[in-house]
């Protein structure tokens, strides 16, 4: 008796880990139960990690100043050794650099040109630095749509399935579309909150840039208002 209890209580274990097998359900798992939108957004979220990865290195090379730069360029100038602060700011690839050194290339015409054309010049650093955001705002904004598009189209199909069922309805006719709405909007919803974070720091590492590109040019202008005083 007691070996046949031993066995039936052996039995009854396996057939509970077996269970606890079957119900276990990984992340791969539910993402092959969002069906086809889940594509989409594994692409979306590819590109919203590609742009904010080289975006951020791209800024932070913009935010590294070397802080003698204006001191140098102050020092060729007031020395009129133009042609050396010219070769000082090609040397330094930073967009302060680009931009002080258009200003340098119209010494000799009046301010409000040289103002204009630094001015110019740092809008379209700031441009260059802003490549992808665009992108990166819409996946932010159309991963969510995108999977309440999915929750849609998987109550469609619980819909059409319990129609078809009949009287018969069970639980398992069902999962299929409701696991295709709650992934998929899990889905959208986790691509569209990370995006969109990633954005919002992109967007102040570039406001960054910009205070530092108008200090450095209302520095460079007072610089040339300096030998008329």
């Amino acid at each position: 008796m007691m070996l046949q209890d031993l066995a039936t209580q052996t039995d009854v274990l396996d057939t509970a880990a077996e269970a606890t097998e079957e119900v276990t359900l990984n992340v791969i798992d539910l993402a092959i139960q969002g069906g086809w939108i889940m594509v989409v957004l594994l692409l979306l979220s590819i590109y919203a990690i590609y742009v904010f990865v080289e975006r951020t290195f791209a800024l932070s090379r913009a935010l590294k100043e070397d802080k003698t730069f204006m001191g140098k360029i102050k020092d060729y100038i007031h020395s009129g050794n133009i042609d050396s602060a010219r070769t000082l700011c090609q040397a330094t690839d930073t967009p302060v650099a680009r931009m002080i050194e258009k200003g340098i290339s119209r010494i000799g015409r009046p301010l409000n040109d040289i103002q204009n054309t630094v001015e110019n010049v740092g809008n379209i650093e700031v441009s260059r630095l802003e490549k992808g955001l665009a992108g990166l705002a819409s996946v932010s904004g159309g991963a969510p749509m995108i999977g309440f598009f999915g929750t849609v189209t998987g109550m469609i199909q619980a819909f059409f399935e319990m129609a078809n069922a009949g009287n018969n309805i069970e639980v398992s006719t069902l999962a299929g579309g409701i696991y295709t709405a709650l992934v998929t909007t899990v889905g959208g919803l986790a691509v569209g909150i990370v995006a969109y974070f990633a954005y919002n720091n992109l967007v102040a590492r570039v406001d960054k840039v910009i205070l530092i590109l108008e200090a450095r040019t209302m520095e460079f202008m007072d610089l040339l208002n300096e030998p008329g005083e």
